[in-house]
């Protein structure tokens, strides 16, 4: 307890402070069970403590916004508390808070804030990391799907130039065909006249030869 009045300055940093708010919501409920009786002083303001529960009586000196007292007894609209230099004062209740001071939940604060920027900081790595792989593995993919589209391009042209000699081969196939099939015919015609021929001519020998034979006798 103090005499004079007291008021704390907080500093936080700027990531801590945007954090703060937030953070509040996140401090453990446990601390406002511990020890039972534990108190601490409104943040809001510096109080006056008196020698008894009313306002009739003197004022006996103040206590530091947040700082720390022991509970001991409640009496209508104030509240009896020990504070750390053991003296036992008179405190309205509405001036109590059953959690830590800003100043002294500061550290742990700071410490969760480390945390979760750690914490965030190893989930944004392994991101990184996935992403990184995944890319890997889409930019093998890719690979592979243009050295595939490639080799089918290959092969579309190889197909291509196939078509082409096979119908050069068969158009030439077709000439050939023709020219043999002439020659057949021109062949197979000169066989024809030649018996023909022969046919009309070996009947009229003959008969000159029986002729002059005959003509022997």
């Amino acid at each position: 307890m103090s005499l004079s009045r007291h008021f704390p300055v907080i500093s936080t940093r700027p990531f801590a402070a945007c954090l703060f708010g937030g953070l509040l919501a996140l401090a453990p409920v446990a601390q406002a069970e511990e020890a039972g009786n534990a108190r601490w002083v409104s943040d809001s303001l510096n109080t006056y403590v008196r020698s008894g529960p009313t306002d009739g009586y003197r004022i006996v000196g103040t206590l530091s916004s947040g700082q720390k007292v022991e509970l001991l007894r409640s009496q209508g609209d104030y509240s009896q508390v020990r504070a750390e230099n053991g003296n036992a004062v008179w405190i309205p209740s509405r001036d109590l808070q059953a959690v830590p001071g800003q100043a002294e939940r500061l550290p742990q604060l700071e410490q969760q804030v480390a945390e979760l920027s750690a914490e965030l900081k190893g989930i944004d790595d392994a991101w990184k990391a996935r992403v990184q792989g995944m890319q890997e593995t889409l930019d093998s993919r890719k690979q592979l799907i243009d050295e595939l589209q490639a080799a089918r391009s290959a092969l579309d042209s190889e197909l291509t130039t196939a078509r082409a000699e096979l119908r050069d081969a068969q158009a030439q196939l077709g000439e050939e065909q023709q020219q043999v099939l002439m020659r057949y015919m021109v062949y197979g015609g000169g066989i024809a006249g030649a018996g023909l021929l022969l046919g009309l001519i070996l009947p009229t020998m003959l008969r000159v030869k029986r002729k002059r034979n005959d003509q022997w006798f």
